[in-house]
Formats: structure tokens, C-alpha cells, sequence
């Protein structure tokens, strides 16, 4: 009774974080209170399998509890340091790999299962096993390929070679495949036996086999799904893997009949999901159009002609032209993040505010590299969240806006999205920065973003750019209006 009400509370916990993870302002609450609910559910779970007992019972090292609790230990440490040395600009690689292991934890479950018990249980539990491997080893090399692409450690672009989506597609069949025979051996069995006799295999040797395909399959599956997809389209892919992380989860908690991996897994599953057709409606694509279209592949150039040179300007002219401003807008992007310049906007917002200027910051559903990428910097700048903007709640107002501080933003604000029918972006609404009355683009240098498509609004002719390190120009400004 007792372990069954720490269930629901965890449970609880879990779902009212979740809510509160929707606003920067309750979103550290919301952590929280997921933390302290996984802690219930996991002292939980030793309480429920006597873990207690077994304190004074002299096989304590050999029953595996020890382990277990070692294994605790050395991951809270690798945590605990893990997340005090990760930069903001390494978040999204971070949870890449944390959805990655995650998935492989509930593969790992699901292999356990099978290799303690060979003759297997009935066809629900044993396909309950096989779809546990099947995503979470799928959910695992997606999610290490997503992180190399997120780190630099391979290229960002997509790869494509022909015959991709048919060789994915005989992947998936031959893992259903795997998973069939495996939950139904006897049919495997009675046909070697009726070639082989009496040294037909037996019903173990079967399902072990098809588990260790199964789990080869899936994770050269994760590595051919995640490769056609394109660095611009990576706050969605972490979202999908994310999704299919907890329905690993919620299937392995099936496997061991276990309640909290169920809810766990389901509520992260059906956000990841939510949150991935959220994305893809702001980028106007579908699932299938992000999954095998191949975005970013190939150097996606304007076929409307060679466009006008980009105006560059230097910060002491940017300052008169911000000094006299009445309103500016800043839209952050990934370059924010590389140069960690969210506390330099919220100086220069400052000084803006103190010389009678209204400050707004639009945000993009899918800026930055993972999904709430800008809105954590941001919040960990103090900025306040009503000052955050919506791209439907900004973009009538823009026209009005005297200045647009575009930071390190690309496609997001890219206008061929709405003018170049052979842009790969075309149909994707945006940030309509191009309709300021002038915009300011601090960039690092000439070249394209991580999507690698070129930028109209760069060369319009009311679009000044400012290359170099966004906080150094940031901070630039903002001592100009300490000077005055």
C-alpha cells in the first residue's frame, strides 16, 4: 500500500514539474519538483523488492543490490560535475546524450529480461521486450549521431547517398521481422524441425538470436535515420528522439510491470511528440518532409541572381542610430549562445530602457539548436519573461519597430522563406526582422549558418551587419551609452 502511494506521488510530481517547465519563471521549480518525484520512485523501488531485508542477509554483495547502489552513486557524481562544468552552448549536446542514454538504459532492461529468462514469458511481454530494444537502441545511436553533429565532432550537414530511404525502410522491416520471431518461436521452431529433426534449435536459441539481430538492426537503424537530417532541423530531431526515449521507457516498465516507468514514459513521450508537431508547424513541414527530405544537403543558394553586397557598420555609428531609437527588438539565435551574450543584451537592454527606449526580445519556436534553447538564456540573464515575444505576437508589430538586433539568427529570419519558391526554407513562417526600419546583424563572419543557406535579409537594403564576437560588440554598445 505504502510503495503504491510513493508511486502516485512520484507520479505527481512528475506530472505538475512537467506543467511548470512551460514558464522560465517556475521552470527551476518545475525541475525540482521531477527530481524529487524520480527520487520517491527509486527509493521506491528498493523498497518494493526488500531491498531492506537483504541488509542483514550475508549474499547482500552477491544479490545485486550493491551494485545498484554503487551504480547510483558514481552517476549522481557524473551529473553533479557534468552539469556544473557544461556551458549553455553545450546544453543541447547534453541532452542529446541524455536522451541517448536514456534509451539505451531502457534497451539494456529489456535485454536483461531476455537474457535471464531465454524461454521468454507470453507474446505481450516478449513484444513488449522487442519494441523496448527496437527504440531505445534506436533512441541511442540517433541520439550519440545527434550529438556529434551538435558538437562539431562530424559535419552538421545532411547526408544523403541513393537509395537511402529504401535501405531505411528494409532496416525497419527486417527489425519487425526480429521482433516477430521473436515473440512467436514456435513457428521458427516447428520449421526446423521439420528439416532438421531432432537437432532443431530450441525455442532459447531462437529468441536470443533474434534479440541480438534485433538489437544490431536498431542501432545501425538510429544511425541511418538520424543522418539525412540536416543541422537547421536539429531542435525538432532532439524533440523526436526525446519522444521515442520515453516510449522506451514507458515499454520497458511494461517488461518489469513497473507503474512509474509507465507514467514517466508516457508524459515524456506524448511532450517529445506535442513538442516535435509544434516545432514542425512553425517550420510549416511535416514529419515526413523533416525525417527523408534531406534539408541541408546540398549548398542551397538563391536562384533569383547574385544578390547586393551586405552593408557593414561599426558600433560607434550603430550607438547614434540605437541612441535615438524608440523602439528595438532583439531576436537572439544560436550565435547568442556561442558567445554567451545573453547578460551583455541584458546590460545594453538596460541602458536602452534608461534612455526612454521600448525593448521587446522574439523568440523563434525553433532558434538555437534545441527546443527552448534561447528562452533558457535568456531567463538565466534575468531578463523579464514578459518581455519575451512570440513570433504570431511580434510580427504584426515589427513594421513599427525602429531597430531589430538580429543575434547570431539565420534561417529564422531569413525572408526567402516567404519570396524564393527554390528555397529548401520556403513556406516556413519567420521572424519578419526585414520589416524594421532598420536591422542590425551581428555576425562572426561572411559565411552561412549551420543550415548553410544563404540570407536575403543580409544584403537588403535597410540591414546593417556587424561582424565580429556578439558579446564584444554587445558590450561595445552598451559602454557607449555608459560613456554619455
Amino acid at each position: 500500500m505504502i510503495i503504491n502511494l510513493a508511486y502516485i506521488a512520484a507520479c505527481v510530481f512528475f506530472i505538475i514539474g512537467i506543467k511548470k517547465l512551460n514558464k522560465p519563471s517556475t521552470a527551476r521549480e518545475g525541475n525540482f519538483l521531477s527530481a524529487l518525484g524520480m527520487l520517491i520512485a527509486v527509493v521506491a523501488v528498493f523498497f518494493e523488492n526488500d531491498v531492506v531485508k537483504s541488509w542483514n542477509s550475508s549474499n547482500w554483495l552477491q544479490n545485486g543490490y550493491a551494485w545498484c547502489f554503487a551504480a547510483i552513486m558514481i552517476g549522481s557524481a557524473i551529473g553533479l560535475v557534468w552539469s556544473k562544468k557544461v556551458k549553455m552552448t553545450g546544453m543541447p549536446e547534453l541532452v542529446a546524450l541524455y536522451n541517448g542514454f536514456g534509451g539505451l538504459a531502457s534497451a539494456l532492461v529489456a535485454f536483461s529480461q531476455v537474457y535471464n529468462n531465454p524461454q521468454g514469458s507470453d507474446a505481450i511481454a516478449s513484444s513488449a521486450a522487442g519494441i523496448t530494444i527496437l527504440i531505445g537502441a534506436l533512441a541511442f545511436s540517433g541520439s550519440m549521431l545527434a550529438w556529434g553533429k551538435l558538437s562539431g565532432k562530424i559535419t552538421g550537414r545532411a547526408v544523403v547517398f541513393k537509395g537511402q530511404n529504401f535501405i531505411n525502410m528494409i532496416l525497419l522491416l527486417a527489425a519487425i521481422s526480429s521482433i516477430v520471431i521473436f515473440t512467436l518461436p514456435g513457428i521458427v521452431t516447428a520449421v526446423s524441425q521439420s528439416f532438421a529433426g531432432s537437432g532443431a534449435v530450441s525455442v532459447g536459441q531462437i529468441k536470443f538470436t533474434a534479440i541480438l539481430v534485433l538489437s544490431c538492426i536498431s542501432l545501425v537503424f538510429g544511425i541511418t535515420f538520424v543522418l539525412p537530417i540536416g543541422g537547421g532541423d536539429m531542435p525538432v530531431v532532439i524533440s523526436l528522439l526525446n519522444s521515442l526515449t520515453g516510449l522506451a521507457v514507458a515499454a520497458a516498465g511494461f517488461i518489469i510491470s513497473n507503474t512509474v516507468l509507465i507514467v514517466s514514459g508516457c508524459l515524456v513521450g506524448a511532450s517529445g511528440a506535442i513538442l516535435t508537431l509544434v516545432m514542425c508547424k512553425a517550420m510549416n513541414r511535416s514529419i515526413g518532409n523533416l525525417l527523408f527530405s534531406g534539408f541541408g544537403s546540398a549548398d542551397a543558394v538563391s536562384k533569383k541572381g547574385h544578390a547586393a553586397e551586405p552593408k557593414s557598420i561599426s558600433t560607434e555609428d550603430a550607438y547614434m542610430i540605437l541612441e535615438a531609437a524608440g523602439s528595438v527588438v532583439f531576436i537572439p539565435g544560436y550565435g547568442m549562445a556561442v558567445a554567451q551574450a545573453q547578460h551583455a543584451v541584458k546590460e545594453l537592454a538596460g541602458h536602452l530602457e534608461a534612455n526612454g527606449t521600448e525593448v521587446n526580445y522574439v523568440i523563434h519556436p525553433v532558434a538555437g539548436r534545441m527546443p527552448g534553447h534561447m528562452n533558457v538564456l535568456l531567463a538565466e540573464a534575468d531578463i523579464p519573461y514578459e518581455q519575451l515575444r512570440t513570433m504570431d505576437e511580434m510580427n504584426p508589430s515589427m513594421p513599427k519597430q525602429d531597430v531589430a538586433i538580429v543575434i547570431g539568427a539565420n534561417d529564422v529570419v531569413n525572408p526567402a522563406a516567404e519570396t524564393d519558391k527554390s528555397s529548401p526554407i520556403f513556406g516556413m513562417p519567420i521572424i519578419k526582422a526585414y520589416e524594421c526600419k532598420t536591422v542590425f546583424v551581428l555576425k562572426r563572419g561572411k559565411g552561412r549558418g549551420f543550415s548553410g543557406i544563404e540570407n536575403d535579409l543580409f544584403s537588403m537594403p535597410n540591414t546593417l551587419m556587424i561582424y565580429g564576437d556578439a558579446k564584444a560588440t554587445i558590450s561595445s554598445l552598451a559602454s557607449e551609452f555608459s560613456a554619455e
